[in-house]
């Protein structure tokens, strides 16, 4: 019953699998459409960019109630959270009485005198250059340039005195001498202005500098623009031209005094807006849960205020231009790292099906967030006593980078976590501490999970995510109400809390996404590490032989990927099922034969090859069928490159009657090459695995002699040009191949008597017979070295 019970648990499993497979698939299909897929792209893009930004767009739970003083409340109104308000009336007034107490600004001009005695030294020079000319004719035009220079508009009469002029330096020498006693004086343009301002405070400061020159009190004395044009009226020219002359210039340079003291309103508004705006708002708190409005209660004028500060800004034009504000840094934050990294990080290439995979981990992810947040409100109704801050421990923020990491790498994980950490703080009201925490959650969390072979590691990856957590609480709670206060024991637990709710969910998910998305993680290739699977069970029992070949290429395959940094377990596995489609036809594979008839004998030498070419289609059909994942199948269909079935080549070469009419490509596997460097660790294992079989005498030498061999002629051959093996990569695999064989192959004692009576070996072909992996023969070890024959390459796996 228990047996049926789990094969009946396996079938919905699998027919589950199924309808998530055909669905995402269809979606895949349309989504890459050559003729569309650009345009699908955008449009993910886009639809992605909305549902996340009415996800995360932050605003008040509840609807607006709009009340006028005098209404009758028709519910209670709590608010949802800790809130500042603005007592405006209050901040109106201490803004008001800033403004009152600043000081009129004035400006001294201190040069006064000397502009205005430098005005009539051109206009003096300019009549005077004038009658040297004998420019009569320019009269009216140097009387327009009089009028500029002194700045006023000249009778014909005051015109007609300058030119008469018989002295200037005596005429200059009394003006600047009139100039110097009424300027001695602070002139201004109204007495009576000046006094009130006196009054209230003035401030005198340089004109040219704008620098505080002195703070005038009442006691300060000035006169106005009226006394000082009488003073100067009373004063005399005694020189420099006739005394009808003198008095129509004197005339001019009365109206031409203005006061050198005056408002400067400009700079007087400055300090009165500097200090309005130095005064802080006047502040309220309401917290959590705090009651504003009564159910039967007469709103009162205040309560309105209250309330239209809780509701301000978010609805209406405002609302919808912030939902256009999120919408548009959330497409900013999608697409421009997104083409920097597809431009600069060489492991960061996602697929359509990754993009896809993208979208459905943010979406979840920030629902869960929302759906967090919500709870988290109404618990703060609850307990009133635990802040927002503290209940955000608890998110999940480091779910969707672990997940990424685990089922893509780490470039992608890292671009991930840049780009959801500031639509984090956008949820939380543009919270910073939230878009630290959640940043550096997901980084630790995708760096615990980096090599994740069993469910344990998650919850590893959860603990030091807890540790972190607790760090950046304490040091929140540091910037915030302090380190010894209740809060700090609240945030603590709740950060320690919050590692494992990462680690629970990431647990609970994978397994979903994998069968959904079919991606191969480390914790399904250990699942398929599992010897006893029926796929390699059945290998085991139709062809033995490949199946102990196979497990012995896992193994030196799993120790070179562990040399060169690749991933062994991927390599392990995929080694495990690269001979798979040997089982439907074992006895064609000498491993297989245990010295019996050789069934080629009888086929042609293209049939023979046909058949050992074929085994690696068949390989990927049947790891279809089983569902073992595209890793795996791309390395089985790559196991083998495009290298030559050499024998059988060779042989039919022999055959023909023309051996040029033989063709090379009938004869090779038809690939692809080894796109990575696990495919390529596959392809040398499995022809140096074969290769060493047919050593009668396996010594340390001779084994490093043939592992050199066949890599140089493997490389030679141009089959690990699409991978990104090096040839410092090489050197590590052929010491590491050297390692291995020698424990395998090495030397026992001799017992005195045999314990059982060897059989006859039957018979036994050149390696090509088994199953052609090498691009070339290995020649006998012991044999000189052919001219091209790899020597002339570095001798690999050579201890130093």
């Amino acid at each position: 019953m228990p047996a049926n019970g789990n094969e009946q648990s396996n079938m919905t499993k699998r027919s589950f699998a199924l309808i998530g497979e055909r669905l995402l698939t269809g979606v895949l299909d349309r989504f890459s459409s050559p003729h569309h897929g650009k345009r699908n792209r955008f449009l993910l893009l886009f639809i992605t960019a909305i549902i996340l930004t009415l996800t995360v767009l932050p605003g008040q739970q509840l609807a607006r109630h709009h009340y006028r003083p005098g209404d009758i409340a028709t519910a209670d109104i709590r608010a949802t959270q800790d809130y500042l308000l603005e007592d405006r009336i209050l901040t109106d007034k201490k803004r008001a009485e800033a403004e009152a107490a600043i000081p009129y600004v004035y400006d001294f001009n201190t040069t006064a005198a000397q502009e205005l005695t430098r005005r009539f030294e051109k206009a003096i020079a300019l009549t005077a250059a004038a009658r040297s000319g004998n420019r009569q004719e320019d009269r009216e035009t140097l009387r327009a340039a009089l009028d500029e220079i002194l700045g006023l508009k000249l009778e014909p009469a005051e015109a007609a005195a300058f030119f008469r002029i018989r002295s200037d330096r005596a005429l200059m020498a009394d003006i600047n001498h009139i100039n110097g006693i009424i300027f001695s004086n602070k002139i201004v343009a109204d007495g009576r202005l000046f006094s009130a301002d006196l009054a209230h405070g003035v401030v005198m400061q340089d004109c040219r500098t704008c620098e505080s020159i002195a703070t005038l009190d009442r006691a300060f004395a000035a006169i106005d623009l009226p006394e000082a044009r009488r003073r100067l009226a009373g004063m005399r020219l005694s020189a420099g031209a006739e005394a009808r002359d003198l008095a129509l210039i004197k005339g001019v340079l009365v109206r031409s005094v203005q006061p050198n003291l005056s408002l400067n309103r400009e700079a007087t508004e400055q300090r009165k807006q500097s200090a309005s705006i130095s005064i802080n708002p006047v502040l309220y708190q309401l917290k959590r849960g705090e009651m504003i409005v009564r159910s039967g209660e007469r709103v009162n004028e205040e309560q309105v205020r209250r309330l239209d500060q809780i509701y301000s800004g978010r609805y209406g034009v405002a609302r919808l231009v912030n939902a256009a504000g999120v919408l548009c840094l959330i497409l900013i934050l999608f697409y421009f790292p997104y083409r920097f990294a597809r431009k600069n990080i060489r492991k960061f290439s996602p697929g359509n099906k990754d993009l896809l995979l993208l979208v459905m981990v943010t979406l979840f992810t920030f629902s869960l967030l929302r759906i967090g947040l919500m709870v988290s409100t109404a618990m703060g109704g609850l307990f009133p006593q635990i802040s927002n801050i503290s209940f955000a421990y608890l998110f999940p923020f480091a779910a969707g980078p672990m997940l990424i990491r685990i089922i893509l790498n780490s470039e992608v994980a890292l671009v991930y976590c840049a780009v959801c950490a500031p639509i984090a703080g956008i949820m939380f009201e543009g919270s910073l501490p939230i878009v630290i925490y959640s940043l550096m959650g997901g980084v630790i969390g995708a760096h615990g999970v980096r090599q994740c072979m069993h469910r344990g590691v998650i919850y590893t990856a959860g603990l030091k995510i807890s540790v972190v957590n607790v760090a950046l609480a304490l040091t929140f709670q540091l910037f915030g109400e302090g380190l010894f206060t209740v809060q700090t024991l609240y945030a603590v637990i709740f950060a320690l809390i919050g590692g494992l709710v990462n680690a629970t969910l990431v647990t609970g998910i994978i397994p979903a996404i994998e069968s959904m998305f079919q991606y191969t993680t480390d914790m399904k290739l250990l699942e398929y590490s599992n010897l006893n699977v029926p796929l390699l069970h059945n290998l085991m029992v139709q062809a033995p032989g490949t199946y102990h070949h196979s497990v012995l290429v896992g193994n030196l395959v799993e120790a070179a990927a562990e040399m060169i940094h690749a991933n062994p377990l991927l390599a392990r596995v995929a080694a495990y099922y690269h001979d798979v489609g040997k089982v439907s036809k074992p006895l064609y594979f000498i491993e297989n034969t245990k010295g019996g008839e050789n069934r080629h004998d009888k086929l042609s030498p293209s049939m023979s090859a046909l058949i050992l070419i074929s085994h690696v289609k068949e390989g990927v059909e049947l790891a279809r069928e089983h569902r073992l994942g595209p890793p795996i199948i791309d390395i089985i269909r790559q196991s083998h490159g495009t290298s030559l079935i050499t024998y059988f080549h060779q042989k039919a070469k022999n055959q023909a009657s023309d051996p040029l009419s033989v063709s090379e490509r009938d004869f090779r596997y038809p690939g692809p090459k080894p796109q990575t460097r696990e495919a390529g660790l596959v392809l040398l294992a499995d022809a140096v695995e074969a290769a060493c079989r047919t050593l009668g005498d396996p010594t340390p030498a001779r084994i490093q002699g043939l592992v050199q061999k066949i890599i140089n002629n493997i490389f030679i051959d141009g089959q690990l040009d699409e991978c990104e093996l090096t040839l410092k990569d090489l050197h590590e695999i052929a010491k590491s191949f050297n390692r291995v064989l020698n424990g395998i192959y090495h030397h026992r004692i001799d017992y005195p008597e045999p314990a059982f009576k060897e059989k006859s070996a039957g018979w036994r072909k050149p390696v090509e017979d088994r199953d052609i992996e090498q691009p070339a023969p290995a020649p006998d070890i012991d044999s000189p070295p052919q001219k091209g024959d790899g020597e002339d390459l570095k001798r690999l796996g050579i201890g130093r």
